[in-house]
């Protein structure tokens, strides 16, 4: 009986995608405090610090990119541009869009770098090392936002699911393009 291989995991595919998601990250953040500023001015220096981790993540996958010699994915862009108007909306939507939608996406990205740490495994320790690097401060974000959602209702738990979706197509595109 012939099995079916799975196809191989490109741990460099995986680190481009990553980068493209951190810079993604970093727009969402930038957005959100560009309107927070008037609509959740008590959340600044909490967007302010998972910004700057943001920053840092990207700058780890950016020099993971550069040692392997690979260019950044394609839907680096794409990422930067749908980051910042979900940001810029959530952020004008006020504490409790910005605390859903942080916990929106990480929701996903925290499960796809767990799967990723599966997939990659001990066959590229820097992979391994760049993706773990990133992991906690990530769980923190998730964490920290959902203590700011005091009552989610139908919209909330919509919008938050839209976001998620929308997260998982983008990861979903990078992996192809």
């Amino acid at each position: 009986m012939h099995r079916i291989q799975p196809p191989a995991i490109d741990p460099g595919r995986i680190i481009k995608v990553n980068h493209a998601g951190e810079h993604g990250a970093v727009n969402i953040y930038a957005g959100q405090i560009a309107m927070a500023r008037l609509r959740a001015p008590s959340l600044l220096p909490e967007l302010a610090a998972f910004k700057a981790h943001e920053e840092r993540h990207r700058a780890i996958f950016a020099k993971e990119l550069k040692r392997r010699s690979l260019p950044r994915c394609r839907s680096f862009c794409l990422c930067g541009v749908g980051g910042y108007v979900l940001g810029f909306l959530t952020g004008l939507m006020g504490a409790q869009s910005i605390a859903i939608a942080t916990v929106a996406v990480e929701r996903v990205v925290l499960r796809h770098l767990r799967q990723q740490l599966l997939d990659i495994g001990t066959t590229d320790p820097d992979a391994t090392t760049a993706i773990s690097a990133i992991l906690s401060e990530e769980q923190h974000h998730h964490d920290q936002s959902a203590t700011h959602i005091r009552h989610a209702g139908v919209i909330d738990r919509m919008s938050g699911s839209v976001i998620s979706a929308v997260t998982e197509a983008v990861i979903w595109i990078g992996m192809r393009i």
